[in-house]
């Protein structure tokens, strides 16, 4: 009779050798978008990583860690702009397609994550709440950048909206004015397609109030 030559869980075999962190977060955002977090076990990770649970633990404490860890990884690869420069000739032009930017990349690839989060928040409130700041900390991060980048002409005061001090308040408020209307849509059914028609529109006049905004608060 042949021997089962099916892996051990836990122990994979050379072709599936690799960073086991990374299997470990694969595994784990599968099943919480698929079941939720709380319905989501260590075992469950385990079994599909596969990766012993004390191999688990080693890496993290436990199953909040683990989420958190997930969303971060996602939220790291969604705010890595490297290579990118917004195009246009104008500060609102480069503004809108840094907007088209940030609403398609994140709209499409953190709405699952983002109702599972939701989902959750009532149960673990602590959880979401960490979830979302370091969320919005590693965006406006990023993005502040790309907005120092594409107003690099706007002369800064020392207090004004786009300097060193304010870069990043700054930064998050232009994400809530574009990122957080289409997200909040498509949480609510609407599909990306459908809002990618309405984007160069939506941007235009959301850039301009922004803008106007800016220039209000660093006039001296």
């Amino acid at each position: 009779m042949a021997k089962d030559k099916s892996p051990k869980r836990g122990r994979p075999p050379r072709d599936l050798a690799g960073d086991v962190q990374a299997r470990i977060l694969d595994a784990a955002q599968q099943l919480f978008l698929e079941k939720g977090f709380r319905s989501a076990s260590i075992d469950d990770i385990s079994e599909l990583a596969p990766a012993s649970k004390p191999t688990i633990y080693a890496h993290f404490p436990g199953k909040e860690a683990l989420f958190v860890a997930v969303v971060a990884r996602t939220i790291n690869g969604l705010a890595d702009f490297e290579g990118f420069t917004p195009a246009g000739r104008t500060i609102q032009e480069k503004l809108a397609n840094l907007g088209i930017e940030i609403v398609e990349r994140f709209v499409e690839d953190t709405l699952d994550l983002t109702r599972a989060t939701i989902a959750e928040a009532r149960r673990f409130p602590e959880l979401s709440r960490n979830v979302h700041d370091a969320a919005r900390d590693r965006a406006a991060g990023a993005v502040s950048q790309l907005l120092n980048e594409a107003t690099q002409k706007v002369a800064r005061s020392a207090k004004g909206p786009f300097s060193a001090k304010r870069s990043v308040a700054t930064a998050q408020m232009f994400m809530d004015l574009i990122l957080l209307p289409m997200l909040m849509r498509s949480l609510m059914g609407e599909e990306l397609k459908d809002l990618k028609k309405e984007l160069p529109t939506f941007l235009h006049e959301r850039v301009n109030f922004f803008l106007a905004a800016c220039e209000a608060d660093w006039r001296p």
